[in-house]
């Protein structure tokens, strides 16, 4: 894995599942990484696996997501990377009973929509809009938006897929302005992520082209280490596609095949 020593990262939403991959794999690749979450105790393994450290703060909140930025800025002084993973809506499946994330949306709970784009989208384009100020004075900088195939094909519900489509044209427009700054904007699609919540369904799946959690914080790691990586800016990457590139594996040495479309 290339070497990320001096270099500044924030993972939002960090306190488990890709997110903490992303933020294991960063500290593994030597940078300084801030994480957010909600939970502290969840968070509580970045004080220990190298130069990192725990931020609590809801992204629905911004003042506390001024407060993160600005704790980074007091004793950093810059931000070089930032991955924005927090996402909302995947809470709450199940109501009274009922699997409600693929009903048509005429019967899905509008607060879904709402946690979509409050937690998710909007999280993203609030703390994007705190990191540009740090990277501007630098000249140089990555931003990674986690998305997924739903914005470009129907996956469980409509909600899901607006807000995903929303997280891409954010990304895209964003490359176009950040463009002459020097600083990288991708969106970055996982496969099939071994989170907590897939390996409690994981009788019921085929994880046999399954990712781990750190698969993705190594293909961030990769881009962030990438002197070219502005070749790559307003573009849709898939994590499984870059290992293919950039040559490096998942943690047990498994090369994942990359996903289309025709596999979701």
């Amino acid at each position: 894995m290339p070497s990320l020593s001096g270099k500044v990262a924030l993972v939002t939403g960090a306190s488990r599942g890709v997110g903490k991959g992303i933020a294991l794999e960063l500290l593994a690749s030597g940078a300084t990484v801030y994480i957010t979450g909600r939970s502290a105790d969840d968070m509580a393994y970045a004080s220990t696996a190298g130069s990192g450290a725990a931020i609590v703060c809801d992204h629905r909140d911004d003042e506390q997501v001024r407060a993160a930025f600005g704790r980074i800025a007091r004793e950093q002084g810059r931000l070089d990377i930032l991955v924005n993973n927090v996402w909302g809506g995947y809470e709450n499946m199940v109501e009274n009973g009922q699997f409600t994330w693929t009903r048509p949306f005429w019967e899905q709970p509008s607060w879904r929509w709402d946690a979509m784009f409050h937690a998710g989208v909007r999280a993203a384009y609030v703390a994007s809009q705190l990191a540009v100020p740090l990277m501007k004075s630098q000249q140089h900088g990555l931003i990674v938006n986690i998305s997924f195939w739903a914005a470009q094909k129907y996956v469980g519900n409509v909600a899901y897929g607006v807000s995903k489509a929303a997280t891409d044209k954010l990304t895209a427009d964003m490359a176009h302005e950040l463009r002459t700054m020097n600083v990288a904007a991708v969106w970055l699609y996982p496969g099939l992520v071994r989170t907590e919540k897939v390996m409690e369904a994981a009788a019921w799946l085929d994880l046999s082209n399954s990712e781990s959690p750190q698969f993705i914080g190594r293909a961030v790691a990769a881009l962030a280490a990438d002197p070219n990586v502005m070749n790559r800016t307003g573009k849709v990457l898939v994590a499984a596609a870059l290992a293919q590139e950039y040559g490096f594996t998942d943690i047990d040495g498994k090369v994942v095949r990359p996903l289309t479309p025709a596999d979701i």
